[in-house]
């Protein structure tokens, strides 16, 4: 996969997940990015849900990881759209990969008798939704360890960032992006849909990352995060990616006439904008953002498959696991 990262193009070579952003088969083109997920289950006090038998399975160490696999259906789980290949590695991995919460047991264990997991129903279905979209054993195991047990999180100041979305939202997605990056396009109207679809659940703040090789990228940060102190982010926002890569001071300055703001006030914002982009862009240093777009999901950096499906999937596990 090539994406557009600071100063130069890499090519994965990593095995990745892939998606065209129309359809989710077979695995093509999708840019996948850093996922954020919240905090794992809690790991203390024995709730309801944790019975005897699973702290003798904790202690005895993950079952199912030798032996025949276990291809007794899971209530709730369809199955049906995999082919009897797919269906044989989906019970292959429920006995195999680790616990979403971070217990010593398989993910069927978790989702079959502890209740106590609120993440082994959403993590089952994970895994059937990657099998479903082509992925292979390889790609699903990479995946669900990213999601599960690789990630970390990172604090990033969003403050005076541009915002989308009410700043109490139990969902935060921070992004860094490049408006002259292909990739960054094509997610744009993927996350604003994402976003739209759970109103009131998800705040979206938006931190400027433009790379050296994208001449003028850095005057449309400066545009958009001038724009946004006169309360047109979003009509700047898809403006610039819409008339990408025509970003020079000149083509902003139209486009903020455009937009019904006074040029002397808006030229004042843009040049004040140098210091909150240069500030954003130490951020993402710091955090470690390698390339565009890099999105944090409530403080995770989040490195899941970059498609609506998958996007909604997590906000709908992290609403559920802290209500």
């Amino acid at each position: 996969m090539t994406h557009s990262v600071k100063g130069r193009t890499q090519v994965e070579t990593r095995s990745r997940v892939h998606y065209n952003l129309a359809v989710s088969k077979p695995f093509l083109a999708l840019i996948c990015l850093p996922l954020l997920m919240g905090a794992a289950c809690d790991k203390g006090a024995k709730k309801s849900g944790d019975t005897g038998a699973i702290n003798a399975l904790d202690r005895a160490g993950s079952e199912g990881q030798t032996g025949p696999i276990d291809e007794t259906p899971m209530q709730g789980i369809d199955v049906s759209k995999l082919s009897a290949e797919k269906q044989k590695l989906f019970y292959k991995l429920a006995g195999s990969l680790s616990s979403p919460c971070g217990k010593a047991h398989s993910l069927r264990t978790s989702f079959t008798q502890d209740t106590a997991c609120k993440r082994a129903p959403f993590a089952v279905r994970y895994v059937a939704a990657l099998l479903e979209d082509e992925g292979s054993e390889a790609m699903a195991r990479e995946e669900y360890d990213k999601k599960y047990k690789d990630a970390k999180t990172v604090k990033i100041d969003f403050a005076k960032a541009p915002r989308v979305g009410n700043d109490d939202a139990p969902i935060r997605l921070v992004e860094f992006f490049d408006y002259q990056c292909p990739h960054c396009q094509q997610f744009a109207p993927v996350l604003e849909a994402v976003a739209a679809a759970n109103e009131g659940k998800v705040v979206e703040y938006f931190m400027m990352f433009p790379l050296e090789k994208h001449e003028n990228s850095r005057s449309a940060a400066q545009a958009a995060v001038a724009a946004a102190q006169f309360g047109k982010f979003k009509e700047m926002h898809r403006m610039l990616f819409a008339r990408s890569p025509q970003h020079s001071k000149s083509a902003v300055m139209s486009y903020a006439k455009e937009l019904g703001i006074d040029a002397a006030q808006f030229e004042a914002a843009y040049n004040a904008a140098a210091a909150q982009v240069a500030h954003d862009l130490a951020q993402g240093d710091t955090a470690g953002v390698e390339a565009t777009p890099t999105l944090y999901f409530n403080d995770r950096k989040y490195e899941g498959p970059l498609h609506p499906k998958y996007l909604t999937m997590w906000i709908d596990e992290e609403l559920a696991v802290n209500r």
